[in-house]
């Protein structure tokens, strides 16, 4: 029997690869300067709390058209040709980095504009999300999967951190110049979309009204304790414990080091997930997932708080730096175990409930920190958010012992050792 080939050795993997991590790192990078820039413009206008509330709302505005769209989405990705699902999102996305970057140059940005397009940057990631989650995995055989999920997921989890440092750094050099590298980033990942040739796609099981195939999706997800735990795990934690959002204020306010700084904060989780992801890419996580994800999310926690609480900003950037490779941890193992414990006319759906819960942990998040920020101050909102994830960890651990006892990615074998899983 011949061996399966390594992901990277399937041209349309490769091109799937290549559209992720580009496209991640032009999301990324236009959501931290669209902060900076909702910042300082409210900041000409407006006390430094009401301005910290303008975070909140952009986060919110990301948040609502994939919150509104999520049952959707998932029946759309499992229903229709992926491939050209991802490629119109990419478009849109496309247009919305060239409507930031014209704005920027000719210096007719506004708060308006902004707000617009954090609407319409949500509604592309609502619809791309689910969609480019299953496509992966229906180009590589079945047997090289999980391999092509651990790439898929270092692609997104180091184009996430990377993105926000890449972004400060070209908005640095020039006020546009994120949106101009973002709209080339989106060009590439468009191309490298439009390479992928016909795959085989999912089928929804039956002739059941859509309503009904949505419905089945959300309950596999409610059934699945494994799939339920990781995916509200990330929901809680980083909703809580989310730090991005208040980074304009702490290098403006706290730190005060300007564009800059940020540029250096935003960059400082890249480099912590990216050893991380490195050390993946030789030595992957094979044995005792569940309690390493666990304990990665707790030292998330941990060095969020030393972040809150830090003035000094090489202190900063460790704690941020660690936060980053607790994250990749995290990551790496929460999407392996959901899209292998996931059938495949089942991808689209379940992925967009965990699209929606990445999302409320991240924009709703940030919407989150904004308001509280807004409130109690930015210290005291990191801090009781790192404190908060902390505290769902330990809760999460006890609520769904199958994260505990999830030793490898393999789905269990058998309905009986599936239930050796859970409490007696």
């Amino acid at each position: 029997m011949t061996a399966a080939p390594h992901p990277f050795r399937i041209p349309a993997y490769r091109a799937y690869w290549i559209a992720r991590f580009t496209l991640t790192i032009a999301q990324n990078a236009m959501i931290i300067v669209i902060g900076w820039q909702t910042y300082t413009i409210a900041r000409a206008t407006m006390t430094p709390s009401a301005a910290a509330a303008q975070l909140g709302l952009i986060g919110l505005l990301q948040f609502l058209p994939l919150f509104l769209t999520t049952p959707i989405t998932g029946w759309v990705a499992d229903r229709f040709d992926r491939r050209f699902i991802v490629r119109g999102t990419a478009m849109l996305q496309l247009l919305c980095a060239l409507t930031l970057a014209v704005a920027t140059y000719s210096e007719a940005i506004s708060l308006p504009i902004l707000f617009s397009v954090a609407v319409a940057l949500g509604l592309g990631r609502a619809f791309g999300g689910p969609a480019f989650g299953a496509l992966g995995a229906n180009l590589v055989p079945r047997e090289v999967l999980p391999t092509a999920i651990a790439l898929s997921s270092i692609s997104w989890q180091v184009g996430t951190i990377i993105g926000p440092a890449i972004g400060g750094i070209a908005y640095a050099a020039a006020p546009y110049g994120a949106y101009a590298l973002a709209t080339a980033l989106f060009g590439i990942g468009l191309v490298a979309l439009m390479t992928i040739g016909p795959v085989p796609r999912s089928i929804v099981a039956g002739k059941a009204h859509p309503i009904r195939q949505i419905i089945d999706g959300l309950a596999y997800v409610g059934q699945n304790k494994l799939v339920l735990g990781t995916i509200t795990l990330d929901l809680f934690a980083v909703f809580l414990a989310g730090t991005t959002a208040l980074l304009p204020i702490y290098a403006a306010d706290i730190l005060r080091v300007g564009p800059q700084g940020l540029a250096i904060l935003g960059a400082a989780p890249a480099a912590g997930a990216t050893i991380v992801a490195l050390l993946f890419s030789v030595r992957p996580i094979k044995y005792d997932v569940g309690r390493k994800m666990l304990m990665a999310v707790i030292i998330y926690g941990t060095a969020t708080v030393i972040f809150g609480v830090s003035t000094l900003m090489w202190v900063s950037v460790i704690a941020l730096a660690v936060a980053g490779a607790a994250d990749m941890v995290s990551v790496y193992i929460r999407q392996s175990l959901i899209q292998l414990h996931t059938p495949d006319e089942k991808r689209g759906r379940v992925g967009a409930v965990s699209q929606l819960t990445i999302s409320a942990s991240n924009e709703l998040g940030e919407a989150e920190s904004g308001f509280l920020a807004a409130a109690l101050g930015p210290v005291g909102a990191v801090v009781i958010g790192g404190g908060g994830a902390i505290v769902v960890t330990l809760l999460w651990a006890y609520l769904f012992p199958s994260i505990r006892h999830a030793r490898s990615f393999d789905p269990p074998a058998s309905a009986d050792e599936a239930k050796a899983m859970e409490p007696a």
